[in-house]
């Protein structure tokens, strides 16, 4: 390698550190706070702040108007438009998603009759909640084993704050979140528009009659190293890949899991790295 390389090798990699000095953080101690949109204008986050009833009251019109579901507002981002704003449904079905709400910034305008969200994504979202209303027990199984698991080992998973703050993801608990997809869990999705305050019961014999194949069911679960210096351990990782191998009573679906070390990327409110330990596509784990 020439002196050139060597130099600009040095120089990539000190861009490299200075990067994550100024911008990775504990995973303990993250609460969505840097976050940052591609794009985005730190003004239109200004105006929202300054208008937040506004903001928040024209949002929660949308979810109830198109979507039948009376949500929390957690987080305001300034976004390259107007502003994402981060939500939580209150009750069941239970899950996180976004909704835009594009600004004036000339007349410093929130444009409440203009709230719109990404195509599919509440949806998506919503169809998630559901099922988790349907496998509640299933669900619990996954839960226990995942908390019992970080109890005996170094490892943690994200902060609710952060979920609440930055996720927006459908389904999502501290160590894991699920998507939704394919014609099944479009039916699905059809049946609660008809009838918004389907019951657990009612989910469940759906689910008896509609039978889906588990790659239509997606667990993303994901931990952190506990100590700040530590990598992700490859003993660790093996256990809990073989423990979800082996359990059963837990929800059907494809789960891939990712092991990172102990820090977050605060701008992108994501732990994955070179380094991150990872089982997924194509060998994700497959739950029938």
């Amino acid at each position: 390698m020439s002196g050139a390389d060597n130099n600009e090798t040095t120089e990539n990699e000190n861009q490299q550190d200075d990067y994550e000095k100024e911008n990775y953080v504990r995973v303990q101690d993250y609460t969505g706070e840097g976050y940052t949109l591609y794009d985005a204008n730190e003004e239109y986050g200004k105006i929202a702040e300054e208008n937040r009833d506004t903001v928040i009251s024209a949002v929660q019109q949308y979810f109830l108007d198109n979507y039948s579901v009376e949500v929390e507002v957690h987080n305001i981002v300034s976004a390259m438009d107007g502003v994402t704003v981060f939500v939580e449904s209150i009750g069941e079905p239970h899950f996180y998603t976004i909704a835009i709400v594009p600004i004036d910034l000339q007349n410093e305008e929130i444009k409440t009759d203009s709230v719109w969200t990404r195509e599919g994504e509440v949806e998506t979202a919503i169809k998630s909640g559901l099922y988790a209303m349907a496998f509640e027990e299933e669900f619990s199984t996954l839960d226990n084993y995942l908390e019992g698991f970080a109890e005996q080992h170094p490892v943690i998973g994200g902060s609710i704050e952060a979920i609440e703050n930055v996720g927006g993801r459908g389904f999502t608990t501290p160590y894991y979140h699920i998507a939704a997809a394919g014609e099944v869990f479009e039916n699905l999705y059809d049946q609660y528009k008809k009838n918004p305050n389907i019951t657990k019961q009612e989910l469940k014999e759906f689910f008896n009659e509609n039978s889906f194949e588990p790659r239509y069911m997606i667990f993303g679960i994901e931990f952190y190293m506990e100590e700040n210096d530590a990598q992700p351990d490859e003993d660790i990782f093996n256990k809990l890949v073989s423990g979800i191998e082996e359990m059963e009573g837990i929800p059907k679906g494809s789960y891939s899991i990712y092991l990172n070390d102990n820090y977050i990327d605060k701008t992108r409110g994501s732990g994955k790295k070179d380094n991150t330990l990872e089982r997924k596509t194509p060998n994700k784990i497959v739950k029938d």
